[in-house]
């Protein structure tokens, strides 16, 4: 994954020759680690937020209805994706992405160590602390990696597919790990298990760092060494202001002197966000020195991220309205053997870790007869669906208050990993190459914009658990994506005609 602004710098370690990480260079253990501890961070903490903040108070919990804590998961989770936007800028024209993975792993770790605290301010601002490290590891780190290899490395694809495999490592582990000491022990526990392995992950990079030579270590050169430090100095002075208004948001909302509940926060962000979108759509669109071709492929990444949005919406939800229906209605038991309802977290990255290959060879054995993007966004979107409309029944048959087996929601996670795997690499590859050059950079910036609106609208669908039977509720989920996934479909030569000839 790229970052809001493309960075020239290359590194000065002769990557070219250096073939001591499975035939790459060293430095791409380094960053693998870092990357894996940080999702097994991120996703541990996933997997038990929803299911903490409904708990009851005497098991630990916060006691929060399905509607607040689907709020506020939504709102953190959609926070977190938007913070890449302002975290890629802030490497690439202030403090370089070296520093920005390490102070935002640094922010992480404190941040999980809040919610370690059994305390619902540490909770809050440990929420806000992992949202603001995460924008600035998560896309910096992965524009490290482009930086190990020089412009003509065959390698560098393959390198991201090893990169990749440690975000799955990562997120796949977390769950096991963070879910069976959040829920069979205590919750807090969960959490600080977190805050170790994102610890680990900065002791190893620091301790690797020597490995990378110059990649990420500088920001992309200014003007002029006087048009830097007016930067850094408007900077500043924007983050000081911004740092203020949250500890003064904090404090007042914590005393009671500013009226303001969770839910109100959310609905506001949601605003902001819906505002964010059409503003820079609207600047996209209408805007800009664009030749008629861009302009084209750029009405083609609007209808893809809409598409794409959508998708999130949906299969977002794992960490939600799927997590509440597993700890709620499900038997978590396998061969006689109880298991944390977490623990279905795990299976999207396994399910990945084993048909990744698969769905890359196939697209390649296919090859003229290879579908477009845009009707590999539509089977996406049908699958991500589908993964809720099989669960219609057994939402039936949990109404009467039974237990389901565990294999319909291993289903659903089985088609919502088809899902991505036909839409989300597909549609990364899609933004690097219907963007117009001079604004790659943040180009993918808009990728990270599309997850986050879906995480929102996600959290937001969780907060109907309550309030909907749960067979409307997954039917509506389900409709609606497979809904969307066939205009996609019905749309797809128009979509195809506008990107000008890119695959």
């Amino acid at each position: 994954m790229a970052v809001p602004a493309p960075t020239p710098s290359r590194p000065a370690a002769p990557s070219a020759y250096d073939r001591s990480f499975f035939g790459h260079p060293r430095g791409l253990s380094t960053l693998f680690f870092t990357e894996m501890w940080e999702r097994f961070s991120y996703y541990g903490t996933r997997a038990l937020l929803i299911l903490f903040m409904t708990a009851a108070p005497a098991t630990g919990g916060l006691g929060m209805d399905t509607a607040t804590a689907g709020a506020i998961y939504g709102l953190y989770t959609s926070m977190v994706y938007l913070a890449c936007l302002p975290g890629g800028w802030v490497a690439d024209r202030l403090i370089g992405q070296r520093r920005a993975v390490l102070w935002g792993g640094v922010l992480i770790a404190l941040g999980n160590l809040g919610l370690a605290i059994p305390s619902i301010a540490a909770f809050y601002g440990g929420l806000t602390l992992v949202v603001l490290g995460t924008g600035l590891l998560k896309p910096n780190v992965s524009a490290i990696v482009g930086q190990l290899y020089g412009p003509e490395d065959a390698r560098r694809d393959a390198g991201f597919s090893i990169f990749y495999m440690g975000i799955n490592i990562g997120a796949g582990t977390a769950p096991l790990i963070g879910g069976w000491l959040g829920q069979r022990i205590d919750w807090h526990l969960g959490f600080l298990a977190a805050a170790i392995g994102m610890s680990l992950g900065l002791v190893q990079y620091v301790w690797g760092a020597r490995y990378l030579g110059d990649a990420g270590l500088h920001p992309a050169p200014a003007a002029s060494p006087q048009a830097f430090d007016r930067l850094r100095q408007r900077s500043l002075l924007i983050g000081a202001a911004v740092l203020a208004l949250m500890v003064i948001f904090g404090i007042g909302t914590w005393t009671g002197a500013l009226p303001i509940s969770a839910t109100d926060v959310a609905t506001a962000a949601g605003y902001l966000l819906l505002v964010t979108i059409v503003v820079f759509f609207a600047w996209l669109f209408f805007g800009g020195d664009w030749t008629p071709q861009e302009r084209k492929r750029l009405y083609a990444i609007g209808a893809l991220f809409l598409g794409a949005t959508l998708f999130w919406s949906v299969f977002e939800q794992a960490g939600s309205t799927l997590n509440l229906f597993a700890d709620r209605n499900t038997d978590n038991e396998l061969l006689g053997a109880s298991f944390p309802s977490s623990w279905y977290q795990s299976l999207n990255s396994a399910f990945i870790i084993i048909f990744a290959p698969i769905f890359a060879w196939l697209w390649i054995r296919l090859g003229s007869r290879e579908p477009s993007s845009p009707v590999k966004f539509s089977v996406g979107l049908v699958l991500v669906g589908a993964g809720f409309l099989v669960l219609v029944p057994a939402a039936g048959l949990s109404a009467s208050g039974a237990l389901v087996s565990p294999w319909w929601l291993t289903l659903t996670y089985l088609l919502h990993t088809f899902g991505e795997l036909c839409l989300s690499p597909v549609g990364l590859s899609a933004m690097t190459k219907l963007a117009p050059v001079r604004i790659v950079g943040l180009m993918m910036g808009v990728w990270f914009l599309a997850s986050s609106a879906g995480n929102y609208i996600g959290g937001q669908m969780a907060g109907f658990y309550e309030a909907m039977p749960l067979t409307e509720l997954f039917g509506v989920v389900g409709m609606f994506a497979a809904a969307a996934g066939v205009v996609m479909w019905l749309f797809a030569r128009p979509i195809r005609s506008l990107m000008g000839g890119v695959k």
